[in-house]
């Protein structure tokens, strides 16, 4: 059954344009549009679409209200357009807190280097977020007890298998995990010199849920890789920064690593860490034409094996694609801890997927205990 789309635009050639688009992909197909936020409040309740795209700047209703309204009456996964400034970056960030899950560039040369490729991402992307819309409708459910495994926990939905049959033997590598509210964490009991996180579709919100909750006295550094535009990341970083105990920047080169500060990788470079645990910095670099993300969670991880060794606690979060699997792989082969979101509370569940079908990440966590996973690893829980 094909996806079906809502789309949201005061531009009537912008409406046809992205309409074209998506129904060109048979797996998707565009069944109304709206021409503001108003309008779209209305058709998602008669309509019921599985995707939304949005524009942010409409008469009668702009998108952020519009994606607020929508989620209080009919949660779905909303797609945003967004124009590639500073203003447009914080009207983004701002439907993302509404609890819009992604965005794209609206000038489609922005999003990738031709025409075809623009085509092709912009249906990826509404067709991951598709897949998203039976976990936002789905009814909630009691959360499970954690099932004891060598070093990773059942997930809910393996756990609830598990109950329902005694007699189905339990796979090899069980699936990523939920943890029950009341279950406890325990501390390896290893010591860190190094925080690192990558993610990038639905990563923003991840981001902020997690940092929100870490003590001013995080007793480590801190580096960010969230795949955004160049415009965005500055802006994302006074946000986080504003929002945070810890203190949040956005990277530059020749930054000292010091704990209790998060650099967030800047759009369009690479960041690499450099020196020697005690005395690292940060080095950003061109992002590279080859690159296929600027910047890279694989380039940054892979540094940090090299100068940290076994010392990062490491995670990957939601995101689309398989960034951050071969610079885990190389953080696990120095010694190093690796994490990832577990599927049920990813956007996308593409890169924590990676590490997880690797066997790279020693546990699969739900995001709102991610925080809660790190503080008692650190020793500050």
């Amino acid at each position: 059954m094909a996806v079906k789309v809502l789309v949201v635009d005061d531009s009537s050639f912008f409406r046809r344009r992205v309409s074209e688009i998506i129904n060109a992909d048979p797996r998707l197909e565009v069944i109304g549009d709206a021409v503001n936020g108003k309008d779209a409040v209305e058709k998602v309740r008669t309509l019921k679409p599985d995707v939304i795209t949005m524009d942010i700047e409409m008469p009668v209703m702009d998108g952020i209200t519009a994606v607020r309204e929508i989620m209080k009456v009919n949660p779905t996964p909303i797609l945003m357009f967004s124009s590639l400034t500073h203003e447009g970056a914080r009207a983004t960030l701002d439907a993302l807190d509404a609890g819009a899950l992604d965005f794209l560039p609206k000038k489609f040369e922005d999003i990738a280097r031709n025409k075809d490729e623009a085509v092709a991402l912009l249906q990826k992307r509404v067709g991951e977020l598709g897949r998203k819309r039976l976990f936002m409708r789905a009814p909630a459910r009691p959360a499970s007890t954690p099932v004891a495994t060598a070093s990773r926990p059942l997930s809910t939905a393996a756990s609830t298998r598990t109950q329902a049959s005694t007699a189905t033997p339990a796979p090899t590598r069980p699936a990523p995990v939920r943890s029950s509210v009341s279950a406890r964490f325990k501390s390896s009991g290893k010591t860190y010199q190094l925080m690192a996180i990558g993610t990038s579709t639905g990563g923003p919100v991840a981001l902020q849920k997690i940092l929100t909750q870490l003590p001013a006295n995080f007793p480590y550094p801190i580096v960010l890789v969230q795949h955004m535009p160049a415009t965005f990341t500055a802006a994302f970083a006074a946000r986080l920064n504003n929002l945070c105990k810890i203190s949040v920047k956005e990277a530059e080169d020749g930054d000292v690593l010091r704990p209790g500060t998060a650099y967030l990788a800047p759009g369009g470079k690479q960041m690499m860490v450099e020196g020697r645990p005690g005395n690292s910095r940060l080095r950003i670099i061109d992002g590279g034409d080859r690159m296929n993300y600027k910047p890279c969670v694989d380039v940054t991880f892979g540094s940090a094996a090299k100068v940290f060794h076994d010392k990062v606690l490491s995670m990957i979060l939601t995101g689309m694609g398989a960034d951050g699997r071969d610079g885990s792989r190389m953080l696990k082969s120095a010694g190093s801890t690796i994490w990832a979101q577990d599927e049920e509370s990813c956007v996308v569940y593409g890169m924590p997927q990676a590490v997880a079908k690797a066997g790279i990440s020693s546990e699969d966590l739900p995001l709102d205990r991610i925080a809660e996973r790190i503080l008692i690893e650190v020793g500050l829980a």
